[in-house]
């Protein structure tokens, strides 16, 4: 089984410029009919099928000031019916007031499968009492909480909230709960969050924009946890699906780890059994 844990949908209901400026970079030609033609589900599922995935997590994000708009409506709509295709909502504390029962709702009702934070985008931390609710229900609901972390390009990010180390308090106080640290840290703290996903048992790490051929430098003892890393490809900022699981596949890891991290891991968090 092969799982992509973090992708986006190409089309939002607004990029800020300086990220349509950036995605252009890694789609030289042709960018705005590529994210056009995949955000039809069925050519999206096309298009997992043809990179050898089997499901993928579908990120909403409630960004307006740094990154842009995807909403949860759009997420919820983009998925329905689509087994392949797992929706994640956002919750942002600046918009909601009562984050525990608006989660119970987006799950209960909506059916959505896991919860993205943005904490560098949306500007809190994400030990803040305030996302508490959110935390005690999705331990509740056995839903994931994918928190991003590390550095970002994008203009607005505040990079002291994306410190892997204000999800310690998180992982204590939530034993329960299972949390990813999307990038796990990129730029300032990969030794952090290797730190923690070893000393957590229900802190994992999402490998989502990081060079493949990078991680033994970054992650030296990467097989040691690989039980605890998740597969994302960042899709469609990154779209080489296929080649960065081929590359992570040629890595200095077991075949058992290698089973685990693109696919084993998340299929455990998302409770799949396979199509």
């Amino acid at each position: 089984m092969r799982i992509d844990f973090h992708v986006h949908m190409g089309v939002y209901a607004f990029h800020n410029p300086w990220v349509t400026e950036w995605m252009k970079k890694t789609h030289p030609a042709g960018y705005e009919e590529y994210i056009r033609k995949y955000d039809d589900p069925g050519a999206f599922e096309e298009l997992l099928l043809a990179e050898g995935v089997d499901y993928a997590c579908v990120l909403a994000e409630l960004s307006h000031a740094t990154t842009g708009l995807c909403t949860n409506e759009q997420v919820r709509d983009f998925c329905k019916g689509r087994p392949r295709l797992i929706p994640f909502c956002d919750l942002n504390p600046h918009l909601h007031t009562d984050l525990g029962e608006e989660l119970r709702r987006k799950v209960g009702e909506e059916r959505f499968r896991g919860v993205k934070l943005y904490p560098s985008y949306q500007h809190y931390y994400p030990n803040d009492a305030r996302m508490y609710p959110l935390y005690r229900a999705a331990e509740e609901l056995r839903v994931p909480v994918m928190i991003h972390t590390g550095s970002s390009v994008f203009r607005g990010t505040r990079m002291k909230y994306g410190d892997p180390l204000h999800l310690d308090d998180v992982a204590v106080d939530f034993p329960g709960l299972n949390l990813v640290m999307a990038h796990s840290g990129r730029g300032f703290w990969y030794d952090r969050a290797f730190f923690l996903a070893k000393l957590h048992q229900n802190l994992y790490m999402d490998l989502s924009g990081l060079p493949p051929s990078r991680l033994m430098t970054y992650f030296p003892e990467l097989d040691r946890i690989a039980d605890k890393v998740i597969f994302g490809s960042d899709w469609p900022g990154m779209p080489w699906i296929r080649r960065n699981m081929d590359e992570i596949g040629r890595l200095p890891l077991t075949a058992e780890g290698v089973e685990k991290i693109l696919g084993g891991n998340a299929a455990r968090l998302l409770g799949l059994r396979g199509l």
